[in-house]
């Protein structure tokens, strides 16, 4: 009650005390200022006692008394409050800092300053008294550099505010006032926007509503002749006998070719050749490497599994096991209470309890309430690429981007196509399989389509690996090895997406499956009407096959011209699928520096065969498990 009463007395006292410094004159009677007597006029608004009260602490403080009803007004809320007497002497001491420091801070610069229509001294006695023994001792910089501190300590005490609070509080209302600016901004974008598509619509229905009578024009007759020639040779030195010159094997025209548009027949300019895709029989045939199943041995595992993670505390039991070609996997459902993050811990100890390589735990599985556990087969089953080409699924596939990938867990085939990617990153290290998985993708390729489907851009560093596909039809150029060489492959893949984009757009086909689908049935009639343009478009009716671009490794392109690949990479991720473009890139150095987020971004499939390291792992999937493989083809896909 007593606080109470005492807060609401220095409310009272916060009012005179603005009152009287807001109306401050310099002529009115103060401390070493007329004191003792009383003029006719005085300009406080608080009279004589105003004038004597503003005039003291102004002679103390300078502009600095201007912090006292600030200061006044926080003890007063801190007494409604019941805050402790401990606080509230900081607060004046705080209050103190204030008001000394900023006279002084204020006197560095100008001794007195025009305030409310008067002439204020800026420090006051105190201010000034402090301020010249600081530069007398620690010259100006050092001085400016006390009285800030002091003046940052002096806010903090007598308001209670934090400068961080403070400066997060500003930093939240910048923030939500440039959103409503930026909504704002769009609003103002959107209207305009509609104004001018209402715009464009009425000068379309305007323009539709002209009528114009179309000039009839007298199209000649043009003989079946698939190529023209000129009537007129231009003449040289020394010409021949004009008899001897052409053979009368090609005819030629008598019209005048620009005088008609003629009908465009469908022809392939290129030369016919029958390919036929190659036999199953030229790959290897399948080793009989597959071992009997030993119940007995699995169920021994599982025991071994159960009983050590019994000593570590955590209890469950193993409800299926799963053997595949390489690993086998135990599906652990832990009792009630046992935390996942516990058994996902224990992979090494339970590596050495069972003597293998290393363990692999997948916690959970996916839409399971287990745990699956991969443990190394001792004896490992070879996938053969033969039996893989001659499965169901792949014969099957509709797609002639089919990749042959391997076998499951569970030991079935596994493909996936390249439409659904529609782009593969591909990552390991040195001797895990990786150029060995990637020779099986161009394989699965090469056994799904034909060289007017597919066509491929190969760049190999290595000069090695892919070089032994110099021969094949379905390769636009040999294979690149020379990496200044390989930035020009790049830029021409994204000049042929953008060219393949405007014949999309002229023919109003939103992809090249549409597109092809349209020049097949086309095709099949011998003539076709032109367009009802002027220019007949040719390149229209010209079938556009697959393009694939693999690049075997990533990083000694990347330093070559990091900048130009990088942007080449990121357009052709970004917009190539459409345009039946995909790419395949493959690196033995998945560092941050090769796989820029730029690159990673637009490459949302991945294939992660063994890393050596944790780091490299989560830079591939930005999480861990690649470390963890088996080497000799084991991916996480």
């Amino acid at each position: 009650m007593k606080k109470e009463l005492y807060g609401i007395l220095l409310f009272f006292l916060i009012v005179l005390t603005a009152v009287s410094l807001f109306s401050y004159h310099v002529s009115d009677p103060c401390v070493g200022n007329h004191f003792f007597t009383v003029p006719d006029n005085i300009h406080n608004a608080f009279g004589l006692l105003g004038a004597h009260f503003a005039g003291f602490f102004i002679f103390l403080f300078g502009l600095g008394a201007f912090w006292i009803p600030v200061v006044l007004g926080v003890i007063s809320v801190w007494l409604l409050k019941g805050r402790s007497s401990k606080i509230i002497w900081l607060t004046q001491l705080g209050g103190l800092f204030l008001m000394i420091c900023t006279g002084g801070m204020l006197f560095l610069f100008k001794d007195n300053y025009p305030v409310l229509g008067t002439t204020i001294s800026s420090g006051g006695v105190i201010g000034i008294a402090v301020t010249s023994f600081l530069l007398k001792y620690a010259n100006i910089t050092g001085c400016i550099i006390i009285l800030t501190f002091f003046l940052i300590i002096g806010f903090i005490l007598a308001t209670g505010i934090s400068v961080i609070s403070f400066g997060l509080f500003v930093r939240q209302k910048t923030i939500e006032l440039l959103k409503i600016m930026r909504e704002d901004f769009q609003e103002f974008i959107d209207f305009f926007k509609a104004k001018y598509r209402n715009w464009q619509e009425k000068r379309e229905q305007a323009k539709k509503e002209i009528d114009i009578t179309p000039v009839p024009v007298t199209v000649p007759v043009k003989e079946d002749t698939i190529i023209r020639i000129p009537e007129k040779i231009p003449e040289r030195d020394v010409l021949p006998e004009p008899e001897n010159i052409f053979e009368p094997t090609i005819k030629e025209l008598e019209e005048d070719d620009s005088d008609f548009k003629p009908d465009v027949e469908f022809i392939d300019i290129r030369e016919k050749v029958e390919f036929n895709l190659p036999l199953i029989s030229f790959l290897d045939e399948q080793k009989k490497t597959k071992k009997n199943i030993d119940t007995d041995l699995l169920k021994e595992k599982s025991k071994i599994l159960e009983n050590k993670l019994n000593d570590f505390n955590v209890f469950g039991e193993v409800v299926e096991i799963l053997p595949g070609p390489v690993i086998t996997t135990f599906e652990y459902r832990p009792a009630s209470g046992i935390k996942i993050s516990k058994i996902a811990g224990l992979s090494d100890d339970l590596a050495l309890a069972l003597s293998a390589i290393s363990i692999r735990i997948v916690a959970p599985i996916p839409g399971r309430d287990v745990v699956g556990i991969e443990i190394p087969n001792e004896e490992r089953e070879i996938v053969n690429l033969r039996e893989l080409i001659a499965s169901k699924i792949f014969i099957q596939s509709s797609s002639m981007l089919t990749l042959g990938l391997g076998k499951d867990l569970l030991g079935r085939p596994m493909v996936t196509k390249m439409d659904d990617m529609p782009h593969l990153l591909i990552a390991g290290a040195t001797g895990t399989g990786k150029s060995v998985g990637l020779n099986a993708m161009i394989i699965s390729l090469l056994y799904k389509g034909t060289p007017e489907d597919i066509k491929m851009i190969m760049i190999d560093p290595k000069r090695i690996e892919l070089s032994v596909y110099n021969d094949i039809p379905h390769l636009i150029s040999p294979v690149v090895t020379d990496m200044k060489k390989a930035t020009n492959a790049l830029f021409w893949a994204v000049r042929e997406m953008e060219r393949r984009y405007e014949l999309l757009e002229q023919t109003g086909f939103r992809n090249i499956v549409q597109y092809n689908n349209m020049v097949v049935s086309k095709l099949k009639k011998t003539t076709v009407e032109p367009y009802e343009s002027d220019e007949v478009n040719e390149e229209a009716f010209v079938k556009l096959p697959y393009i694939v671009v693999i690049v075997d490794e990533l990083a000694d392109l990347m330093m070559v011209a990091s900048k130009d690949v990088e942007f080449a990479l990121t357009r052709l991720a970004q917009m190539a699928r459409a345009a039946g473009i995909h790419l395949i890139i493959a690196t033995q150095r998945p560092s941050v520096d090769v796989l820029t987020g730029s690159i990673k971004a637009n490459f949302p499939t991945r294939i992660s065969f063994q890393v050596s390291s944790k780091v490299d792992a989560r830079t591939i999937f930005d999480g861990g498990g690649s470390e963890s493989l088996l080497g000799n083809g084991d991916m996480l896909f």
